[in-house]
This record gives C-alpha cells, structure tokens and sequence, in this order.
C-alpha cells in the first residue's frame, strides 16, 4: 500500500548507492545472498529475546533489499535474479514470524496464524505472476520487473511496519499479528478481483 510512495522518495538515493556498488563490481544477487544471510542473526536475536537487536537486523535486511533491486535496474533486471529476490523475500517472511514464537511459545498460535496469512498472500502474489505472465500489469512507478507484479495493501513496507512493531512493543505481539493477518485477508481478496478481471 505504501510501497510506492517510499520508493518515489528513496529512490534517487538508492539509485546513487546502486551506482556505487556496480562500480565496484558487485551484482544484484550477491547483494540478494548478503541480505538473505542477515535474516540469520535476526532470528537469532528475537529468538533471545534481544528484539532491538533482531530490530537492527531486520532494517539492515530491508535496506539490502532494497540496493539490490537498484543494482538490477542499472544493469538490467533478469528472471534469475527475480526469482532469487522473492525466495530471500519469503524466506524474510517466514522467518521473523518463527523467531518470535521461539522467543514466547505464547506467540506461537499466533505466529502460526501470521505465517498461514503470509503464505496464502504469497500464493496470490506469485500465482498471478506466473499464470499471467503474458498480461501487462500497469507500472505503478515501480520501473520494469522481471515478472508480472501486482499491488495490495498489505506488502513490503506494511511488513518491516508490523515487525519492528513486534519489536517494540513484544507484549502485544498477539494484536500485531491478528492486524496483519486482517491486511493479508483484505490483499487476497484485493488480488482474487484483479485476477478474475485481468486472467481468461
């Protein structure tokens, strides 16, 4: 939902960064590994119980995300990089939600319910990415992609908004997630329109 209007303001100072890095010789999939990699010690982290620390992880993940997809559009997007992107996404995804039932089993219902919601919006994301991939999506101000990609309410930066809430405010992590899982239901239903009045 607000993925645009963030994009539109980072972008000239991503876009610089990503200049930067191709200069030196580093390419949008080493980056997508090295973010990646970070999910690893934020899982860590929260799992602990040290959620500002898990915090700092989590941003600095993001932040990875995000130069990785500028060095892409420097050099030219490709369906392997496309592909590694949204595995290091979803692995993103699955993951924080999981360390946070390890640092509380109190949480563990209802990491379950947030990850079946993640996973259910993922599917309707890359589904329609797949099955539609011979339809033309409107641009959106996101720059080309390597696939077909579809807008909802509940995405990247709705995401990094509901974890570092978690972060935060861990007492009320059952909240958190039931608000999230809310935004998930709404995409999917948000999506299934799209997909019945855009596919044959």
């Amino acid at each position: 939902m607000f993925d645009i209007t963030l994009q539109k303001h980072l972008k000239p100072i991503v876009h610089k960064m990503g200049k930067a890095l191709v200069s030196m010789g580093i390419s949008a999939n080493m980056i997508t590994l090295f973010g990646a990699l970070l999910v690893i010690p934020a899982v860590i982290a929260i799992s602990q119980q040290l959620y500002g620390l898990g915090l700092c992880f989590i941003l600095l993940n993001r932040i990875i995300d995000g130069l990785d997809g500028a060095v892409a559009q420097i050099n030219g997007p490709t369906q392997f990089g496309g592909y590694l992107d949204s595995l290091a996404d979803f692995f993103f995804y699955a993951a924080i939600p999981l360390a946070f039932a390890w640092a509380d089993p109190e949480n563990a219902k209802w990491a379950a319910l947030l990850l079946a919601s993640f996973m259910v919006t993922g599917v309707s994301f890359l589904a329609f990415a797949a099955i539609g991939s011979d339809k033309k999506a409107p641009d959106e101000g996101r720059g080309h992609k390597s696939f077909l990609y579809t807008i909802g309410l509940m995405e990247g930066t709705e995401t990094i908004i509901t974890f570092t809430l978690m972060c935060f405010f861990p007492a009320y992590f059952a909240w958190i997630a039931i608000a999230a899982s809310l935004f998930c239901v709404l995409t999917i239903a948000q999506r299934l329109k799209m997909a019945y009045d855009l596919l044959d």
